[in-house]
């Protein structure tokens, strides 16, 4: 019987995200448009912060409670997610045009920062040193998506595009109110796929990078999915890319400044695989500046692979 409730609450938690992300991508479509911002700008700030607040929820509250597996698990493992299912799923739903300066930058910066954080984790521990790294890092980031912005907002302008006609209240409210939803859902699928993971006698380190990791990783999945099918593929690719950085940036960061977090030696091959992809979507996306059908194809049967050799 409690498996079967754990099944209603994931039920729930995922009505909760698919009706979530519907609005709050909406939402940010309509805030980019409004601000004359890019929809590039939009998915790699707005959008994907707010759909890796819930990794960083759960890693921040498993590092408080000594739970260190969980946290690097969370967030190699939703990298990895996101990256090979995620894209994956987008690209085979519809190609997805990528923009230039995220094939020569973002990308680039994500596989960076991956080897990093691989890098800082060799020794066993990403403490306080590493945090103030990754930290500095972060806010070197946003200072180069604000500069995009605002020269994003100058071109716009330049070109006399039309805003949009919608309140900007109403935009707004669409943001926060599906934000929440996606959030909230999150919160219900984590609980029950842990409460599902642990009656059948799961590991941790398995639980953080699968089970956990889905479920974080949701509101990036049913976000950029949606996206996608509206065909705002900025919105789709700008959301991983910016959600990968942050989790890596900010969450472990962060964690990392509250409490050193264990990195055990396992998550050595997690890593490797988490830079791999990154470093894949640049060789995919370089000559055509398109994820393809194809493409998506590969990410997924990656995943397969990936998926089989943890569990051997």
């Amino acid at each position: 019987m409690e498996i079967f409730a754990w099944l209603l609450i994931l039920s729930a938690g995922l009505v909760l995200l698919v009706k979530g992300a519907d609005l709050f991508v909406g939402g940010a479509c309509g805030l980019a448009a409004r601000l004359g911002i890019s929809q590039l700008i939009i998915g790699l700030t707005v959008v994907a912060m707010g759909t890796s607040l819930p990794e960083a929820a759960v890693s921040i509250s498993a590092v408080l409670k000594g739970n260190a597996d969980i946290t690097i698990g969370n967030v190699v493992g939703s990298n990895i997610l996101n990256i090979l299912i995620i894209l994956g799923i987008s690209a085979v739903i519809t190609p997805l045009a990528v923009e230039k300066s995220t094939v020569a930058i973002e990308l680039p910066f994500l596989t960076g920062v991956s080897i990093l954080l691989l890098l800082q984790g060799l020794d066993g521990t990403v403490g306080l040193a590493d945090g103030v790294v990754q930290i500095a890092l972060f806010i070197l980031y946003l200072a180069y998506l604000f500069c995009s912005a605002r020269k994003n907002t100058a071109q716009s302008n330049a070109h006399d595009t039309t805003p949009s006609s919608q309140a900007i209240w109403k935009i707004l409210l669409m943001c926060i109110l599906g934000l929440a939803m996606t959030v909230i859902g999150s919160n219900f699928a984590v609980d029950a796929a842990c409460g599902i993971a642990k009656k059948l006698g799961m590991s941790e380190r398995f639980i953080g990078l699968t089970i956990v990791a889905l479920g974080t990783s949701l509101p990036e999945l049913v976000t950029s999915v949606t996206a996608a099918r509206k065909g705002e593929a900025d919105i789709a690719i700008g959301n991983i890319v910016g959600s990968n950085i942050f989790n890596i940036l900010f969450v472990v960061g962060l964690s990392a400044l509250i409490r050193p977090v264990a990195f055990a030696p396992e998550f050595r091959f997690d890593s490797i695989i988490s830079a791999v992809a990154a470093f894949c979507l640049i060789v995919f996306c370089h000559k055509n500046k398109t994820l393809k059908r194809p493409h998506g194809a590969l990410l997924l049967a990656g995943y397969a692979i990936y998926f089989a050799a943890i569990l051997l």
